[in-house]
């Protein structure tokens, strides 16, 4: 399987972050870029470029799109998917690290450790989600469905 190298985000219509969102945003592009799994799929028995991939993410017209482009800047794909079958996995995940922020400050270690296996539990689903609307266009790990999971949270906030 080939990898993302490089992904941008298109948060230009959004509100500026709060300091949490920002620091989810930068860990999970600092993981997807250190370790990620990304193959376009072959699409009516076409050879689609090889990566390594560039990847651009944006929300446009209430769709998450997929730009992807070779190493050498050269278009690889491009793809629309439905916001719909995330709009309730987002929200519940926004909530449950809401709760997740206010309980490192003043909870317990244990009602923390709960909490975090909740939010694990919606981000799980998540990134299950992601990988089913995927299918057929690209092939992702678990873990780099995890974190493209959270960029679309992020892309979400405010939008």
């Amino acid at each position: 399987m080939t990898k993302i190298i490089d992904i941008a985000l298109d948060d230009r219509a959004l509100p500026p972050p709060t300091p949490e969102i920002e620091q989810e945003r930068k860990v999970a592009m600092f993981d997807l870029l250190e370790e990620n799994s990304f193959a376009l799929a072959d699409r009516d028995g076409r050879a689609v470029p090889e990566g390594p991939y560039k990847l651009g993410l944006s929300i446009r017209q209430k769709r998450l799109v997929f730009e992807i482009a070779t190493e050498k800047d050269d278009p690889a794909g491009e793809f629309h998917l439905s916001l719909g079958p995330f709009r309730q996995v987002v929200k519940d995940y926004f909530q449950i690290c809401e709760s997740y922020f206010d309980a490192v400050k003043t909870a317990a270690p244990s009602q923390i450790e709960t909490i975090d296996m909740a939010r694990r539990g919606i981000h799980n689903e998540g990134a299950r989600i992601l990988e089913e609307r995927l299918e057929g266009k690209a092939e992702v790990d678990n873990d780099t469905a995890r974190r493209l999971f959270t960029l679309i949270c992020v892309l979400h906030f405010g939008g």
